[in-house]
């Protein structure tokens, strides 16, 4: 392995803004290490890549189990740089099915949290790196019809600030992005076209921009940074109309 390669972390990248993500860093020279629960796309996927691949299943949904192969993860490509959490569900639940809430908090938000502090044990303890994790427009405001995932993309919005916010209270040398996508062409869309709607090749072009210049705050694509201004604005009896 050369002494100055690059080397990321892709949790979630069976798919979706993850394997197209996972792409552009190869195509940027990246070695990457991809994890998902799906792991026979994620060896059909390393075998394309034109730059070393690690491969390890992880499921984000058992945080614990999920933590410990992470770091193994970690162990096995050395000193990872870039670690981006792109794992996440999201289910129309108009009924309010528990399951299906409890299945969106267990990826999305205890998931999510177990893999970020796995991550930011490894930069401080090397003293630098990035954290890259995908949020949502959607968390900018509640949606009848997906009320677990709006909510849960708020969370993960709040947490990376959190986790920014202890980083420079250290004086550590890591940087924190939260990226918004809005409408973007995966598995996890349902329905017709969408607002806005871009590829996830497109989006995953995107966020490599954001990540070299280490952005706080990526909106995707950057037009939903206008959208999100007007959305804020609004008041609640418009958010009634538009999201019940």
């Amino acid at each position: 392995m050369p002494a100055n390669a690059k080397r990321a972390v892709i949790v979630g990248a069976s798919s979706g803004i993850g394997a197209a993500l996972a792409r552009e860093l190869a195509a940027d020279g990246y070695e990457v290490g991809l994890a998902a629960r799906r792991l026979d796309r994620l060896e059909s996927l390393g075998e394309a890549l034109p730059t070393k691949a690690y491969v390890a299943r992880i499921d984000v949904s058992e945080p614990d189990e999920a933590m410990g192969r992470l770091r193994r993860l970690f162990g096995a490509m050395g000193e990872v740089e870039l670690v981006v959490l792109a794992a996440g569900v999201g289910e129309t639940n108009w009924d309010l099915d528990w399951e299906v809430e409890r299945r969106t908090i267990d990826v999305n938000v205890r998931g999510f949290a177990a893999a970020a502090n796995v991550a930011l044990d490894h930069f401080e303890a090397r003293d630098g790196g990035h954290l890259v994790g995908i949020s949502s427009v959607a968390g900018l405001f509640g949606n009848a019809a997906v009320p677990g995932y709006s909510a849960s993309k708020a969370w993960v919005s709040n947490y990376l600030d959190g986790l920014r916010y202890r980083a420079g209270s250290r004086d550590a040398d890591i940087a924190v992005t939260d990226v918004r996508p809005g409408y973007v062409d995966t598995e996890m869309a349902t329905g017709g076209s969408r607002f806005w709607e871009v590829s996830a090749k497109t989006a995953a072009r995107a966020i490599r921009r954001a990540i070299e210049r280490e952005a706080r705050r990526a909106y995707v694509p950057r037009r939903w940074r206008l959208a999100a201004w007007v959305l804020k604005a609004l008041p609640d009896a418009a958010f009634r109309r538009m999201f019940s």
